[in-house]
């Protein structure tokens, strides 16, 4: 077998997803590590930014700053704020702090400057933005949105808030503000410190290349690791079982002999669930070889027997009496039989004779059972019936005789149910006796099919010693006998449900001017309708006689 060269490599497949999920792995906890770091940075910074408001705020005189920011002029007490915001501008490390009235959300004009703590350094500089005015407005410096946010410091409960903020002109910033209140505890302006966050930043950039630099190198070392173990606890072992399994598919294909199918070890010995797939794969491969001449024995086996059966089918159909019409000769009556076996052999039969030129023997046996057995014991209770009906005694004297010689040696507990009856064809009186089988169905000439019940014998080959019953019974010219086996009345469709006799007697009903044979078809054509796709589980067996009398061509030309 030629190996795929586009298969995909297992351990390939495995060594790509474990990278994956390590990188993902050292991504997510790289993540969660940064994230607590700026967490607490960020904790830190609002602790930081606290206290210093806390401190401007000592110094921060409310009801001076609200006259000062209506009057436009300054003051001895806001020259002091001013002079302290500058100081701690100076000393502690932060961006800005500055005293600010939020106006409006409008686009541009919407914060009051009213003083911002400066540097020395920045004082010398004399940039505008340093020269702060009281009063004037910061124009388009602000967005609405840091608006908003010191107007809900300024209508909020006094606590210190916090925003974070990041922009072209001033970077990435954190803003901690807190209202200013006069004396009334009305908020007249905004004290906020902003905190430059481009350390935090560069500590994330820096971060991000040492943790995918950390990365590389632990999933190098992971795959290496991964693949020299993987190499030797799983792709070795994996190829030595797809090698073995190769030879062993390559062995069977066109193998005519199962003794030619190859067999290897794997020879693996890595004391783990390898090992024991190892084991389990050569013990299945040495249990298919068994398997594979075992069928063999078993299938030539098989074709013996079903060649042998089909001679026995054969056998039991040329022992039943097939040629019709059965005796051309006559033409007192005219009868039709069929046999249809549930398997290969039945154990049905029926059987016709004459006995001497005026008496006709008719015959319709069920044996017990099915298959081999059955067609034996039919065979057996078959030849013994007819040899004692030829021999002149009555129905229920042959049934007597045949019962006793069954009876012995009977180990398979067989028994057979028979209909026999003696007709003297030249007036129509007979004799007949039932050993537990189904009641024949007569028509008289005009009349429509119908159910003859009468007590039956026990069964042949049941008891030894038992008498049979026999009755009388007597056909006009134009009367239609019908006898049958179980198999037509208890013939199941795939719902479980039985032809019946009453779906007998309709169909027959319906076909009452036929021949016995377009009869037998009829009703064997109803039966295969009901049935439908449900299997046969037992012989169908029929014989119909139609009796004319001894002025049998008359009537004929009549019909």
């Amino acid at each position: 077998m030629k190996k795929d060269k586009n298969k995909k490599s297992i351990s390939r497949s495995l060594l790509i997803g474990c990278a994956v999920f390590i990188t993902m792995l050292c991504l997510i906890l790289g993540f969660l590590g940064f994230n607590t770091y700026y967490r607490g940075m960020v904790e830190k910074y609002e602790t930081y930014i606290h206290d210093i408001l806390m401190l401007a705020m000592t110094e921060t005189d409310g009801d001076d700053l609200e006259r000062r920011i209506q009057t436009g002029t300054t003051s001895s007490q806001y020259e002091k704020t001013q002079d302290f915001l500058n100081r701690i501008k100076e000393n502690y490390n932060i961006e800005y702090v500055y005293i600010i009235k939020p106006l409006n959300l409008n686009d541009t004009d919407n914060v009051m400057n009213v003083m911002a703590g400066i540097t020395r350094e920045e004082a010398a500089e004399d940039y505008e933005y340093y020269s702060v005015k009281l009063g004037g407005l910061t124009g388009d410096d602000y967005t609405p949105d840091i608006v908003s946010f010191f107007m809900d410091v300024m209508n909020g409960d006094g606590e210190v808030s916090y925003y974070s903020n990041r922009s072209e002109e001033f970077g990435y910033v954190y803003t901690g503000a807190a209202a200013v209140r006069n004396s009334a505890g009305t908020p007249v302006a905004v004290l906020s410190i902003d905190l430059n966050m481009d350390d935090i930043s560069r500590v994330w950039h820096r971060y991000m290349i040492g943790l995918t630099v950390e990365i590389l190198i632990l999933v190098a070392l992971f795959l290496a690791v991964m693949y020299q173990w993987l190499r030797r606890r799983v792709i070795i072992p994996l190829r030595k079982l797809e090698e073995v399994s190769e030879n062993f598919v390559e062995s069977s294909h066109g193998a005519e002999d199962p003794s030619a199918l190859v067999v290897r070890s794997a020879d693996i010995h890595t004391e783990d669930e390898m090992e024991s797939l190892s084991d389990s794969l050569t013990a299945m491969f040495t249990d298919m070889k068994r398997y594979m001449s075992n069928l063999l024995s078993v299938t030539a086996e098989k074709e013996r027997i079903g060649a042998e059966l089909n001679v026995a089918t054969q056998i039991q159909a040329d022992m039943l009496p097939r040629i019709f019409p059965a005796f051309p000769g006559r033409s007192e009556f005219d009868l039709y039989a069929s046999m249809d076996p549930a398997k290969e052999v039945g154990g049905d039969f029926y059987d016709f004779f004459m006995i001497d030129e005026n008496h006709l023997a008719l015959v319709m046996a069920d044996v017990s059972g099915k298959g081999v057995p059955a067609a034996l014991f039919m065979v057996i209770a078959k030849t013994l019936i007819k040899n004692r009906g030829l021999m002149g005694d009555s129905p229920a004297e042959i049934l007597k005789n045949v019962n006793e010689q069954l009876c012995e040696g009977n180990e398979a507990m067989l028994f057979v149910t028979v209909w026999l009856a003696i007709l003297d064809i030249s007036t129509g009186k007979g004799m007949a006796a039932n050993a537990g089988h189904e009641h024949p169905v007569l028509k008289h000439a005009g009349g429509s099919y119908e159910l003859v019940e009468y007590r039956h014998s026990p069964a042949v080959a049941t008891i030894e010693g038992i008498r049979f019953r026999e009755h009388e019974f007597e056909l006009k010219p134009g009367d239609t006998l019908f006898v049958y086996t179980d198999g037509v009345p208890e013939a199941t469709n795939g719902q479980n449900e039985l032809f019946g006799n009453q779906r007998l007697l309709d169909v027959m009903n319906r076909n009452t001017e036929t021949s016995p044979e377009e009869l037998l078809h009829c009703v064997r054509k109803e039966i295969d309708l009901f049935v439908g796709d449900a299997p046969q589980f037992d012989d169908i067996t029929m014989l119909c006689l139609k009796f004319y009398g001894p002025s049998g061509n008359d009537h004929q030309e009549g019909e």
